[in-house]
């Protein structure tokens, strides 16, 4: 395979690319590395690669003539990848795709980077490493080159070693031992030393199972698992952010569609659906706030219906489901019931299905920002009914969260339907 690196520091990849099994594989022939150093196409007596960015700003470009030049003298260059933050992530998955080619050309930019008309001519795909800032792109093309090169046939020692490794199967790998099997009192699993092939598998698979969802949960939503692997993901402890998640329904003060401020009316799928999301969540609670009396005294009718009446002996589920519901006057109200149950005072988070127009409005709250509040306190997330929760209940909140299609033009879902998908986003645990 052919890696055609084209680059201005070509001196960067020698120790890197000749240690090891790479080494060993540039000697066999396997893989072939071709350093195209693009100041030997810059004009001048200085050889300069670099220039000034037009608007201003800090930093240099890469300007776009040595890069053209250098692009143009590779014979194949096959598959053309520039290393850059703004590209695509570097996955597993993706590297077993390179692996099939037989030339891949790696960009390393510099500086603040390369003139934008190189992607106007060439068809390059953008790839990242992740999200940081190196100084360039070299660091980056070694990483994908190793990533790459290791899957061809012939360059591990053991050609199975490369899909029983961490992301092949979608999972994080399994610990390793090795001799001596006690060290100091720490000793190998006896498992690994019974000889019982079939022990040893499964008690692999556990391990990989476990560890990914403590290190890396985010992978098991893309991880193909049988119903045996759930089941004992679910004997496993996790981290839950719902338990410090609280939701209320606010039935007054809210606005109606002429923007007078109003109460509306407690309704029974409201309820209903609402404590089924917050048990599904594991949330810490819902709560309903009106301050008037003949509905709340409906809401409690139901609630003791469902939880100790009839309702709770024909269905289990849902007696169960509004356990978590409780009917309070106002925000005010809710507040302090959480900080008597926590200990500590919730932050509030409102929502809503309009974006903050008003001038010098502060920016609408991302769900990575209250992911963090909950990594560290209770929150209440409050939503509105009607045509949305009036200034007085805003104005108590923290911020606003981004209304959930923010980028469309029709964003009218029922409130039911948004504290389901509010809810998911923010808890973001499939697993």
């Amino acid at each position: 395979m052919n890696f055609h690196i084209v680059s201005i520091f070509p001196h960067y990849f020698e120790s890197p690319l000749s240690s090891g099994l790479m080494g060993k594989a540039v000697d066999s022939g396997l893989v072939n590395l071709d350093h195209v150093d693009v100041r030997h196409f810059a004009g001048g007596i200085h050889k300069s690669v670099d220039d000034r960015p037009f608007g201003g700003g800090p930093g240099m470009l890469l300007k776009l003539d040595p890069m053209v030049k250098a692009l143009d003298s590779i014979e194949k260059p096959g598959r053309i990848m520039m290393m850059s933050p703004r590209g695509k992530p570097l996955t597993q998955a993706r590297s077993r795709e390179l692996s099939q080619e037989e030339d891949v050309t790696l960009i390393c930019g510099r500086y603040e980077g390369i003139d934008e008309r190189l992607l106007d001519l060439y068809d390059i795909e953008l790839v990242s490493v992740g999200d940081f800032v190196l100084n360039g792109g070299e660091a980056g093309a070694v990483c994908l080159i190793e990533s790459v090169a290791r899957l061809l046939p012939g360059f591990m020692g053991h050609d199975d070693s490369g899909e029983e490794e961490s992301f092949s199967a979608g999972l994080l790998e399994y610990p390793h031992y090795t001799r001596p099997d006690d060290w100091d009192g720490l000793k190998v699993p006896e498992v690994l030393r019974g000889g019982n092939h079939g022990a040893i598998d499964q008690w692999r698979r556990e391990c990989s199972l476990e560890t990914t969802l403590n290190d890396r949960p985010d992978m098991l939503p893309g991880a193909s698992l049988t119903v045996e692997d759930i089941d004992y993901l679910r004997t496993l402890s996790r981290t839950r952010l719902g338990r410090n998640l609280y939701i209320a329904l606010c039935h007054y003060p809210v606005h109606n569609k002429f923007g007078e401020k109003v109460a509306v009316s407690v309704t029974n799928l409201d309820l209903h659906d609402m404590s089924r999301v917050a048990r599904s969540y594991g949330l810490g609670g819902f709560y309903a706030t009106t301050p008037i009396e003949d509905q709340k005294a409906l809401a409690e009718q139901l609630l003791n219906h469902w939880k100790e009446g009839a309702g709770s002996i024909a269905n289990p589920d849902r007696a169960e489901a509004f356990s978590k519901v409780k009917v309070f006057d106002d925000i005010d109200s809710v507040v302090l019931d959480i900080q008597e149950q926590t200990g500590q005072c919730p932050r509030l988070a409102a929502t809503s299905a309009r974006l903050d127009r008003r001038k010098q409005a502060e920016p609408a709250l991302t769900y990575e920002e209250v992911q963090g509040w909950l990594a560290k306190s209770p929150v209440l997330l409050i939503f509105g009914t009607g045509h949305g929760l009036a200034e007085e209940v805003l104005s108590k909140a923290a911020g606003i969260l981004r209304p959930v299609r923010y980028l469309d033009d029709y964003n009218h879902l029922s409130v039911r339907s948004a504290v389901a998908i509010i809810v998911d986003r923010l808890i973001a645990d499939e697993y």
